[in-house]
């Protein structure tokens, strides 16, 4: 990889963009919008109905960003259109978060565009960040550029919707009438979050056309496919990737109800959710640093390592504590192995291309937590036990480790 002049203040401003959109993950995404949705503005449907929509919403927003990601990348590389892309999908993802702050009562319909929206605007400008990274970061730095940004996310995630949760239990201290009130706000606070910390990458991070072949964007999109098939490093991670990173985000996606399931209280999973948050935050650049030390693919290795022992352990889970527990040893890893998968991927790809090769990445993000919930949701049918499905996830981390192990790094191609 060429080495990328950077400063420090491009790094940290090209990070921040982490701070400014992980509000929308934590609040709306993973916090109030699915349990808003059901009580207040889809209440007049029927459970299974709800449950319907919001799988349609999920999927059409999952459909467009697998399709534009790869497509829109190869083009952001040639125009050198990153940052343009990326301001219009952030513009998209806050004004539509914001917008449902005047969503009235039983509009599921609006209430749902717009979280459709966000979602797109959310998961398609993620794309385009990641491909930054090469503007901002050297080989040498790039673990610990990639581990700040994640490490921002989870402390200014954490910290909107710690007080957005204090507003939702305690609004007339804010001057509001209710709870629901609270939550409206909090959709309004998280749009203006969004755009007001973002502003540093705008301004701060360079951007300069790529030159890279000549051709139609479809043609760029088959090419570099092509490329993907003959270069073995990028092909081995990219399956370890979606196997391990499935099992993750099935993880997250899953651990509050199997919390419920096993009878636990709701207020206590919250808890849980932003201790995971602020102990994400440190763990996360720690992993940056320790990747220097003893290699990223090594602390890769470690992550999934812990993965796998957390997995075996929630099969035995009885108590809140031990919850917590498991929550905490979650937070250590989560950020990590996050953090670290993207630096390690950038590390492998062509610089000059970074916006189409991630564009696939993220794509492949986005196939994540489709067959781990369908393989675990499959065993529970299958099995009278609440407990087993959970185990079902061993063999992704085993496998996705294995493909790893098979990575020609870095480092020995140079």
């Amino acid at each position: 990889m060429v080495s990328v002049p950077s400063s420090r203040k491009q790094r940290i401003s090209w990070a921040f963009y982490d701070w400014a959109n992980s509000a929308f993950a934590t609040t709306v995404m993973a916090g109030f919008f699915p349990l808003f949705f059901a009580q207040y503005w889809a209440g007049g449907l029927a459970p299974g109905e709800r449950t319907f929509w919001l799988g349609v919403a999920s999927s059409v927003s999952s459909i467009v960003v697998m399709i534009m990601a790869p497509l829109l990348g190869g083009l952001a590389d040639r125009r050198g259109y990153k940052k343009c892309f990326l301001f219009a999908t952030t513009l998209l993802g806050a004004l539509s978060t914001g917008a449902m702050y005047w969503v009235a009562k039983g509009d599921w319909t609006t209430a749902l565009l717009l979280f459709t929206l966000a979602s797109i605007g959310f998961f398609a400008g993620t794309s385009f960040y990641d491909s930054l990274i090469v503007n901002v970061s050297s080989q040498a730095d790039m673990d610990r550029t990639s581990a700040l940004g994640y490490g921002l996310g989870y402390l200014g995630g954490g910290l909107l919707f710690a007080l957005n949760v204090f507003m939702f239990q305690k609004p007339q201290a804010f001057g509001l009438a209710s709870g629901a009130d609270a939550i409206l706000l909090s959709f309004l606070m998280v749009g203006f979050w969004w755009l007001l910390f973002s502003l540093p990458l705008f301004r701060n991070v360079p951007e300069q056309p790529q030159p890279v072949a000549a051709g139609g964007d479809w043609q760029q999109l088959k090419d570099t496919f092509r490329l993907i098939l003959t270069m073995k490093p990028v092909l081995y991670f990219l399956g370890a990737y979606w196997l391990y990173i499935d099992a993750v985000d099935t993880i997250i996606r899953m651990a509050v109800d199997y919390g419920v399931k096993l009878g636990f209280d709701p207020g206590a999973l919250i808890k849980a959710l932003l201790l995971v948050q602020f102990l994400g935050f440190p763990a996360a650049v720690a992993y940056g640093w320790l990747a220097d030390r003893f290699g990223t693919k090594t602390m890769l290795y470690v992550a999934i390592g812990i993965y796998v022992g957390v997995t075996c352990w929630a099969y035995t889970l009885q108590t809140e504590a031990q919850f917590y527990w498991m929550a905490a040893a979650i937070a250590t890893v989560q950020g990590g192995i996050q953090s670290l998968s993207r630096s390690y991927y950038a590390k492998l790809i062509p610089p000059d291309q970074a916006g189409q090769f991630f564009g696939f990445y993220n794509m492949l993000g986005k196939f994540a937590a489709v067959l781990g919930p369908i393989v675990v949701g499959q065993t529970a049918l299958l099995v009278d036990n609440q407990r087993l499905p959970i185990l079902t996830l061993l063999p992704f981390f085993v496998i996705g480790a294995w493909l790893l192990s098979r990575v020609e790094g870095p480092e020995t191609r140079r």
